[in-house]
């Protein structure tokens, strides 16, 4: 059971993290809210929206109010795999001796940017899906394999990933397998006039430059604070009828459903697997705490259905030659789905 003190104290502290970010970014509630639930649920965010709507600014605003070691990677098409996870390189012995250490040359360890906590992809549809599936084993083992040996990463670690989907040449899919791997998949849209108003107003000045950086965030969200909100969403209360609901809207993606069947059959080649009831389940409790309440309601599925499924189903031809896009399609599988 929580607390009402404990659900008090995480209401301040993400009010206190949409303040910060706030200084840098206006409006987008939607995107803010989903990449500070990723933290809670220590999983991965794939943000996708046009270029100039501040979603490189977002993760670096997000890793500086939590004072995390941040580390971007700009996905380019030549870029190695090595150039993320690293590569075993040679070891001199002159070098070594130098050092202190044996004299004997052998293989050392150098280890790439993917070894922080907060991981920026930029682009990541920029690279090849060779160097995105690098990515695999550290997304979902927290770990990096080089060589012969396995590596730790640090806890915590986060990828946030951006793409851009306008643009189709020198562009590649991300692999199926690396999409399921990702929490949510945020979409990022225009701002209102109004909020574009005051982008416009608070721009960087003509005489900025390396000297004049922006403010500065405080690091409102440290790994303590972080701890807490973990543990309060833990202990939000579900109901059985609202997990066998979530249960349903998953299952129901699935082309041999019955559910599927009833309406959206022929738009859908392949569902979401277990792997989206466990993150519908987490964020259902996540966002419910953001809310303010000690318990998950069938809104709240609604609400989380389309962020953490729209990137999990394959749609088909039929969904394609109609204009059909994956929230439409999970927009008829929650109209399908008896309701508790």
């Amino acid at each position: 059971m929580v607390h009402k003190e404990d659900l008090d104290r995480c209401a301040a502290l993400i009010a206190a993290c949409r303040k910060e970010m706030a200084v840098r970014i206006v409006g987008q509630k939607e995107m803010i809210d989903g990449l500070l639930a990723s933290l809670v649920a220590g999983g991965h965010i794939l943000l996708e929206g046009v270029p100039g709507l501040a979603k490189t600014l977002a993760v670096k605003s997000l890793a500086e109010i939590t004072g995390l070691e941040f580390k971007r990677i700009q996905f380019t098409p030549d870029l190695l795999p090595a150039d993320l996870t690293g590569t075993m390189i040679w070891d001199p012995a002159a070098e070594r001796a130098l050092s202190g250490e044996s004299p004997a040359s052998s293989f050392s360890v150098r280890k790439g940017p993917v070894f922080a906590n907060v991981i920026l992809a930029d682009e990541i549809n920029r690279a090849p899906a060779k160097v995105q599936s690098a990515l695999l084993e550290a997304m979902e083992e927290k770990q990096v394999t080089i060589g012969e040996k396995s590596y730790p990463l640090p806890d915590p670690f986060f990828v946030l990933a951006t793409e851009n989907p306008i643009e189709h040449e020198g562009t590649y899919s991300l692999p199926e397998a690396e999409l399921d791997r990702f929490l949510m998949k945020l979409l990022v849209s225009y701002p209102q006039p109004v909020e574009e108003l005051d982008i416009v107003k608070n721009s960087l000045p003509l005489s900025w430059n390396s000297s004049n950086k922006r403010v500065p965030l405080s690091p409102v969200l440290d790994t303590e604070k972080l701890a807490l909100l973990r543990n309060v969403a833990d202990l939000i209360h579900i109901d059985d009828d609202i997990s066998k609901y979530i249960v349903s809207v998953v299952t129901a993606t699935r082309p041999g459903s019955a559910k599927t069947k009833e309406g959206v059959y022929h738009y859908v080649s392949f569902g979401a697997s277990p792997r989206a009831s466990i993150a519908l389940y987490r964020c259902c409790r996540i966002f419910a705490m953001f809310d303010g309440r000690n318990y998950v309601t069938p809104e709240d599925v609604k609400i989380c259905s389309f962020p953490v499924l729209r990137h999990r189903i394959v749609l088909s031809y039929e969904a394609e030659a109609e204009g059909m896009n994956a929230d439409a399609v999970i927009g008829r599988i929650l109209s399908h789905v008896p309701v508790p």
